[in-house]
């Protein structure tokens, strides 16, 4: 597998993981998702806005979309995790169209990204992808960890790449229509 068909599937990956996710938090028992826990983010609903917003941020500077940091200064946390769901699954499908749009050369192409005080740095979009998948994954673990003390099991979160996790995900897979 090339480096851009690796990072058109850890998109999906990321949509895939983010659905199961979010259908985990939506059946939680009332108060659960705000409710105080040890984490990074003291709560789920807090790390799941912290994904979210940094999702946003990464994707302006991927499109080159000239926001920045200012998209933290207009950036209000979704207490409802319905809505939160549904924007953050718009968002992850305009990431899978993007790395589908993208031509091999286009992962060694820099792109402004705004550091605050810092300035404006130039990165590689192949390594904006990278740190943004990680990114997902290691606050996606968090939330996973915080279901287990709550009424819904966390849900599998890593059985995507293989032949043999995907026979048993296809439905999923067909819905998400990855």
């Amino acid at each position: 597998m090339d480096l851009l068909t690796h990072n058109r599937q850890m998109a999906r990956n990321n949509r895939w993981s983010n659905d199961r996710l979010y259908r985990a938090v939506l059946a939680l028992r009332p108060g659960e998702f705000e409710a105080q826990r040890v984490s990074f983010f003291p709560s789920i609903s807090e790390t799941l806005n912290h994904i979210y917003e940094v999702d946003l941020f990464y994707f302006d500077m991927l499109v080159e979309g000239g926001e920045g940091r200012r998209l933290f200064d207009r950036f209000f946390p979704c207490e409802d995790p319905a809505k939160l769901a549904v924007v953050q699954a718009e968002l992850d499908g305009r990431l899978i169209d993007f790395c589908d749009e993208l031509e091999p050369d286009d992962l060694d192409r820099h792109v402004p990204t705004d550091r605050g005080e810092a300035g404006i740095i130039p990165e590689r979009i192949g390594d904006l992808l990278a740190h943004l998948f990680l990114h997902q994954i290691h606050h996606r673990g968090q939330v996973h960890a915080m279901l287990a003390g709550t009424s819904v099991a966390p849900p599998q979160l890593d059985e995507f790449f293989l032949d043999y996790d995907l026979r048993f995900r296809k439905d999923e897979v067909e819905r998400l229509e990855l």
